[in-house]
């Protein structure tokens, strides 16, 4: 676990000098970090349960990679989390006078990548308790359920922690698509899904969370890390054979959302 944590402190090293770079080479360029994380929506709107689901997106426990506040507090806090080491002591990485100068480079806004996520409770004692998804629920072919109040609540949450603008830099869903006998990919799981996330994302920015952008993944079809080929997440179908893209319904839908700017959600 030492070395793990030496690598991750080295990551956000090179993070803060790439920002240097950057600011060097391209005066005026927007700049900000994506994180891909697992994010607890509350159960209910109650304030015990929206504290939990806080409390469980920034936790600090045996599985740091998965959490926020690993990676962000030390870019945007000036530090490691406390509760880190208590519970990981001399694990920790050794620092640099200048580390934590380096990794905290202004940015101008922040990524969130949202796929993954649970339902959080407030437990008796108040600690957070994951529930379990229901049987039957919607998942994509990735095998994630459909959570779509994560985009309401992984900005939120950020927002209120970090302070930056907000970029949904991915979401998206996986499915089996294939080129039907009209000559058309008929997705309409894709829009659906593509409604409910971004009717919660509307949410978000009801709440007074600062959201600027939402990127889908992914424009097309796509090699999917150690999946291949096999899931499909594009707004584009392609024929691995012929090279041939085929626009998907969601597509002519995503177009139609982009020009009337969501009144068509």
């Amino acid at each position: 676990r030492r070395e793990a944590f030496r690598a991750a402190h080295h990551v956000l090293l090179a993070h803060g000098r790439s920002v240097q770079v950057l600011r060097e080479r391209v005066p005026g360029a927007l700049i900000g970090v994506a994180f891909t994380n697992d994010i607890a929506i509350p159960a209910s709107e109650r304030p015990e349960d929206i504290e939990a689901a806080r409390a469980w997106t920034f936790a600090v426990d045996d599985r740091p990679w998965h959490h926020f506040s690993w990676w962000c507090d030390p870019i945007f806090k000036g530090g490691y989390p406390a509760e880190a080491e208590a519970l990981y002591g001399a694990d920790m990485p050794t620092l640099g006078p200048d580390d934590m100068a380096l990794i905290g480079q202004p940015l101008d806004f922040f990524g969130v990548n949202v796929y993954r996520d649970v339902y959080v409770q407030a437990g008796p004692d108040g600690r957070p308790q994951v529930l379990p998804f229901p049987v039957g629920g919607g998942q994509t072919m990735m095998h994630w359920h459909l959570t779509p109040e994560a985009l309401r609540w992984a900005p939120r949450f950020v927002y209120e922690r970090y302070g930056l603008p907000i970029y949904v830099t991915e979401n998206g869903l996986a499915s089996m698509d294939w080129v039907a006998l009209d000559g058309a990919v008929h997705d309409p799981q894709r829009i659906d899904f593509i409604r409910r996330y971004l009717g919660q994302l509307q949410q978000a920015m009801q709440d007074g969370v600062d959201v600027r952008g939402y990127f889908y993944w992914s424009i097309m079809d796509n090699f999917e890390w150690a999946e291949g080929y096999r899931p499909r997440f594009g707004l584009v179908h392609v024929d691995y054979q012929t090279l041939a893209r085929t626009l998907k319904d969601s597509a002519h839908f995503y177009r139609e959302l982009i020009q009337q700017n969501g009144a068509n959600l």
